[in-house]
């Protein structure tokens, strides 16, 4: 029997449509609507989605934005390929992406408009996926926080196997998709800049402010308010304020941006500071909407780094909240239940099985954590019976992924890639709590 071209063809949205009608046709409203588990989903999905939006989204998120808009416009792509290109030197493309996360205390989510600034630029694949994994892996505030909170041992284990990770999974990842890996390079290299319209020492000090700002803007607060890193949170918005500074000079010295309109926003965001100084936010804010009114309203290349940065804005940040409010509904927050009770969690990660450091990964792989909150929650997990081997699991798989992460990275370099890595992540990680576990759990 032949089958016409046209069930052929649309078989698939047929299949959809017939079976969300029947989902609709028998929804169980009434035992839903007496679930208190379900109502907690979805209330813990709504204060999830409000508290990343509060603490990350201007904070984490728009910084980032700028600076993979500047990644496109300001760095050259001779200059992407030279260091990251996968024909560059693996030594220098591979190092300098497994200790990017040394210099960037980001989450998992803030670095994906830096991935994608970087990948679309022309990098290799092998050292972007690095770049991708170290930058919320190698953190070293986390790092010397897991092992003054968990133990010595797991914070050195945490900061080798990062580096680890992110070089052999980039390197696994260059293998597999060796043919496609080399599509962007060689489409890349047909518009690679002949001149440089500055000097390379100017451009790493624009990127190095740039960095500052992301960096001291969420330095987190220590456990003990004592120390060089107390010290640096007290002056983190006094940093902060410097390198604004120093932004606004680079913007009228090399950018030739129009000095009235720069000095106009310093004076709003410097009285807006005094006037809300328990309240950094607010000056904060006023900061983002003036250099977004001044790119977006000069010519040339800082019309260019808006058009770039809102670009990276439009595609990114709606998959990372909705992200975030499916990882809500199902995990809630710490502390919190939602539709997978926190129990069962802690019950599959006790011991140091094979299946309990596959559930740690994978539950790691999944939950959204906030750069340096994963401590503290494995601290409750391991003071109710987590095993060693799953902890460093979770916190190899943990803080590199998270689902808002996984719909990104889907739409930057497709769905194989994407499951590939992922299945990377949590296979390695699998392992490594395997070994640890069983030499010092």
């Amino acid at each position: 029997m032949q089958i016409s071209s046209f069930w052929r063809e649309q078989w698939k949205p047929l299949a959809l449509i017939v079976v969300a009608f029947v989902l609709c046709f028998y929804l169980p409203v009434e035992a839903l609507q007496q679930s208190e588990r379900l109502r907690n989903a979805f209330w813990e999905a709504l204060y999830l989605v409000r508290w990343y939006a509060q603490e990350h989204v201007l904070l984490c998120l728009i910084p980032a934005f700028f600076i993979a808009g500047a990644i496109a416009v300001f760095i050259s792509q001779d200059a992407v390929m030279k260091y990251l290109g996968s024909k560059a030197n693996p030594l220098l493309s591979y190092g300098v992406a497994s200790v990017s996360g040394t210099i960037l205390a980001v989450c998992s989510c803030t670095v994906l408009p830096l991935f994608a600034g970087i990948y679309r630029m022309g990098a290799g694949l092998g050292p972007a996926i690095a770049f991708l994994y170290s930058g919320p892996a190698i953190n070293v505030l986390a790092i010397i926080l897991t092992a003054q909170i968990l133990g010595l041992k797991l914070g050195i284990a945490r900061a080798i196997g990062a580096i680890v990770f992110s070089i052999v999974i980039g390197l696994a990842m260059q293998f597999i998709f060796r043919k496609e890996a080399l599509e962007p390079v060689k489409a890349n290299t047909m518009l690679l800049d002949e001149d440089e319209t500055r000097p390379l020492w100017q451009n790493a000090f624009f990127f190095a402010v740039l960095v500052g700002i992301l960096v001291f803007a969420n330095w987190a607060r220590p456990d003990v308010a004592a120390g060089a890193w107390y010290v640096l949170y007290t002056l983190k918005w006094w940093i902060t304020g410097v390198l604004g500074l120093a932004l606004a000079t680079i913007l009228i010295r090399w950018y030739h941006l129009n000095p009235g309109k720069v000095i106009l926003i310093v004076g709003v965001t410097a009285v807006l500071s005094w006037q809300f100084q328990q309240q950094p936010l607010v000056p904060f804010s006023a900061a983002v909407i003036g250099l977004s009114w001044l790119t977006s309203t000069s010519k040339g290349e800082a019309e260019e780094w808006f058009e770039s940065s809102w670009d990276y804005a439009k595609q990114i940040l709606p998959l990372l909240l909705i992200g975030v409010l499916i990882a809500g509904a199902l995990l809630g927050r710490p502390g919190q239940e939602a539709l997978i009770p926190s129990t069962w969690i802690t019950w599959a990660v006790g011991g140091n099985s094979i299946f309990a450091n596959f559930f740690a990964a994978i539950a790691g792989a999944f939950m959204y954590f906030a750069t340096l909150t994963e401590v503290p929650i494995l601290q409750g997990l391991i003071g109710n019976g987590m095993g060693q081997g799953p902890a460093l699991a979770l916190l190899l798989a943990g803080p590199a992924l998270s689902l808002p992460n996984m719909l990104v990275i889907r739409s930057i370099i497709g769905t194989k890639k994407t499951v590939v890595f992922v299945s990377l992540v949590v296979v390695m990680a699998t392992l490594s709590g395997i070994i640890y576990g069983a030499i010092w759990g």
